[in-house]
């Protein structure tokens, strides 16, 4: 065995002090995880025996600490001196003949006697770690041809020790300079070049939710999506469904992926930067098999070093094979012990300047400084907000003076999007236009807490900040449920006290993630040629058949809540949009009547077995079969509302099983909202075909008033506390009881009117459900009820 080159396969994890992180995992995978069908691109290390002879024989180390030991720790102001001087010291040195020799020898033995190209990366004895992973802060070289090229390429690593942003990194975490080594990895290139390559999380990397695995891709060589260059195709695995081996993809976005990196021919630079066509741009760079693959064998990777991890992946568009080039812990949430959430609430509102994916989920104000190149560096001042094309692992000092970062290009993986994470800072990334639209010493607001969406805003916003330890909040034998919208709220949600779903809104859904009418997708090739048709053609191109786009949307948007909240109960509510609102959707004007009083027209339940609709509930019914029944998500319950009467019930279930949804199948069990008198008065027949009620607190009122609740004039007439509906409350939840049936309400009233909360809970309600803003405190007036009840 050659002591300065150790070939992949015989490496193991415990090897780290001989051939640092990044060939350690690569060495451990190849030997542990090769066998279970997870293929690696073989390769050797260059070791830290041979790094520390390149130092001995060439005399550097006390050059090198007499360099260092002229570094003002404090300010870094001579950082940039003090770090081109010991990279001229490193670069004064040669590789000795006997390491030559060991790595032409393993060379040799890599090739086979083919040409080859190899990536050559550092992978330095303090790197990859749970907690610290040194990404980026050493150098790597692609498509690297030749044996001469190599040495060079080899060399350059080791240079790259003392790249200023390496310098400052073992300063903030606490390691010796001098006992950092490198280890060089030298491993078979996969021609994504002609394929794709990505970045993939085996948690969440903006909540740490553990359930899901997030992919990203592009086309071409993965540094782009590394280092943030592009806005990549987006995926979600959810590993529940991997286990059971269903189709666990949860999530798809469609990325921009402006351009990609090939190998270069007849250039000095090995590799280059070209455009997309339009055509790569609007498909996705990955298929579904490939991406139910790779989750599979990053499931496998996360089990096998028991922490969550952050894995390199690429596709030989030659071969079309699949491999995994890299593997290293996740170092931000795999560290962190969260007992407390912080809550932000913008108290005044404004129209952003621009929006992006949201990193983080936090608020700053914060003068914007537009930041082009490390020469700028000198302009920045603590407290900015760094606005820029893409970061650069060079500018990390620099970064650390910001209370914010904002991207034109990049996704969650992107350099500025790990950097952020790593301070404890948030990021807009993937804006576009940010750098066009804002200005140097422009006061902006940054906000993060809308969920997957950042928003950048004009001037300085007002904003109230709460932070709340998780372990304080009191356990109610009342249920506390959320009522949610937004599917992207969701995984962070989760880690608030709750106890599932209890009322999940598909309009909000439909309107914001489908935009378009579902008759319109279903009648689409009868549209005559029109605005909206030309409009539902852009949004849908992709899809031969538009009806499988409503389908998609919406299943993935209710899996993104089923997923969060797994195995716990998620009520999804089908659509409730009154005819006026519908018509507001793309292409709805044709379907929807014109109607004096849409409250109590054609809605609710009275639409879906009508000839007007009943083919768009079909979809919504299939959605709902294809999360339950193909992704495996059965904490997926059903809700009709606005039943008038119990035969109409009948008709809707009867509907639903004509749609392959059927109560029962699968455990699938249908609730109706109690929101209309006739639900109360005949509430022990309507529990004979359904398996539970919500309250609908809004409707019932109204219509046990007489009240028009949109009405200004008469508004303070409304009232959930007034006798005669707190009489059907009471007879609903009775009626329930004796049925035994599950019964819950959804409103505001429970979390603003404690003495409200402690009515449900004396008469015994299952449950409430709250929306975000309003659970803590609703939880909060649940307990009082229970242990005054309890006295």
């Amino acid at each position: 065995m050659l002591s300065n080159c150790l070939p992949f396969s015989k490496i193991k994890n415990k090897d780290l002090p001989l051939v640092g992180g990044k060939n350690a995992s690569l060495g451990e995978m190849l030997k542990e995880l090769y066998p279970l069908g997870i293929k690696i691109p073989d390769g050797f290390a260059v070791t830290v025996e041979a790094f520390r002879t390149f130092i001995r024989d060439n005399h550097l180390k006390e050059r090198l600490e007499t360099e260092l030991s002229i570094l003002d720790k404090e300010t870094l102001n001579n950082l940039s001196s003090v770090g081109a001087n010991c990279r001229e010291i490193m670069a004064s040195g040669r590789i000795p003949k006997e390491v030559e020799k060991d790595i032409a020898t393993a060379f040799e033995t890599l090739r086979a006697g083919n040409e080859i190209s190899v990536a050559v990366r550092s992978s330095a004895t303090a790197e990859d770690l749970p907690t610290a992973s040194f990404a980026g802060q050493h150098d790597s070289f692609l498509n690297i041809v030749g044996y001469d090229n190599l040495l060079q390429a080899i060399h350059r690593c080791y240079i790259s020790l003392f790249n200023d942003r390496a310098i400052k990194y073992r300063i903030d975490n606490g390691f010796d300079h001098m006992d950092v080594a490198l280890s060089v990895g030298v491993q078979h290139m996969v021609r994504s070049d002609k394929g794709s390559a990505g970045v993939i999380f085996t948690i969440d990397p903006e909540t740490g939710f553990e359930n899901v695995i997030y992919i990203t891709s592009a086309w071409g060589l993965g540094e782009n999506v590394v280092q943030g260059a592009v806005n990549p195709d987006e995926f979600f695995v959810f590993k529940p469904s991997l286990r059971n081996q269903k189709n666990s993809i949860i999530y798809r976005k469609l990325g921009e992926k402006e351009n990609k990196m090939i190998y270069s021919v007849g250039t000095e630079k090995p590799i280059i930067n070209i455009a997309t066509s339009p055509a790569e741009r609007s498909v996705f760079s990955i298929s579904d098999i490939d991406v139910q693959t790779l989750g599979e064998w990053s499931y496998k990777i996360e089990k096998h070093y028991k922490m969550p991890m952050d894995i390199e992946w690429a596709k030989d568009g030659l071969t079309g094979e699949l491999f995994i080039v890299q593997a290293r812990p996740e170092t931000v949430h795999g560290k962190r012990d969260s007992i407390s959430i912080k809550e932000y609430t913008l108290r005044t509102k404004s129209t952003p300047i621009c929006k992006g994916k949201a990193v983080g989920r936090s608020i700053a104000s914060g003068r914007a400084c537009i930041v082009h190149s490390l020469a700028d560096a000198g302009k920045v001042q603590k407290g900015d907000i760094i606005v820029a094309d893409i970061t650069n692992p060079d500018w990390n000092a620099m970064l650390r003076k910001a209370v914010c970062i904002i991207t034109n290009k990049g996704g969650r993986t992107s350099h500025a999007s790990i950097v952020a994470r790593e301070l404890g800072i948030h990021a807009v990334v993937g804006t576009s236009d940010a750098t066009e639209k804002l200005h140097d010493g422009q006061v902006i607001t940054v906000s993060c807490i809308e969920g997957d969406e950042g928003m950048v805003y004009d001037g300085k916003l007002e904003w109230e900040e709460k932070e709340i330890n998780i372990k304080e909040v009191a356990e109610t034998r009342t249920k506390a449920m959320f009522i949610l919208a937004d599917p992207h709220k969701a995984f962070q949600l989760s880690f608030y006290p709750n106890q599932g779903v209890g009322l999940l809104r598909m309009e909000f859904i439909i309107t914001n993630a489908i935009r378009i009418h579902p008759m319109a997708l279903v009648k689409y090739h009868e549209l005559s040629d029109s605005n909206d048709k030309k409009a539902i053609e852009a949004i849908t191109h992709q899809y031969a058949n538009k009806k499988t786009y409503f389908v998609e949307k919406l299943s993935e948007s209710l899996a993104m809540v089923a997923a969060a909240f797994y195995p716990k109960e998620v009520i999804v509510r089908m659509s409730d949009f009154k005819s006026n609102e519908y018509a507001q959707l793309i292409g709805g004007k044709i379907f929807e009547p014109l109607e004096e009083n849409p409250m109590l027209g054609f809605r609710g339940a009275s639409r879906y077995y009508n000839e007007r609709y009943r083919e768009g509930f079909g979809l919504e019914c299939e959605a709902i079969r294809m999360v339950r029944d193909e992704m495996g998500l059965t904490n997926i319950k059903v809700m009709i509302p606005f039943c008038r009467t119990v035969e109409e019930g009948k008709l809707v279930l009867e509907t639903m099983k004509h749609f392959g949804l059927e109560r029962g199948k699968n455990g699938l069990e249908v609730y109706v909202m109690a929101e209309i008198p006739s639900n109360v008065i005949l509430a022990e027949k309507f529990a004979e075909i359904f398996d539970g009620f919500s309250i609908g607190s809004n409707d019932l009122t109204q219509l046990v008033l007489g009240i028009d609740r949109d009405s200004a004039i008469i508004s303070d007439l409304f009232d959930e506390n007034d006798g005669a509906v707190k009489q059907m409350l009471s007879n609903v939840i009775q009626a329930a009881k004796k049925s035994g049936v599950k019964i819950g309400l959804c409103g505001q009233a429970p979390s603003d009117y404690p003495e409200f909360a402690g009515f449900l809970v004396a008469q015994g309600i299952d449950s409430v459900s709250f929306t975000p803003d309003a659970l803590l405190k609703g939880i909060e007036n649940i307990s009082i009820a229970e242990r005054r009840g309890k006295n």
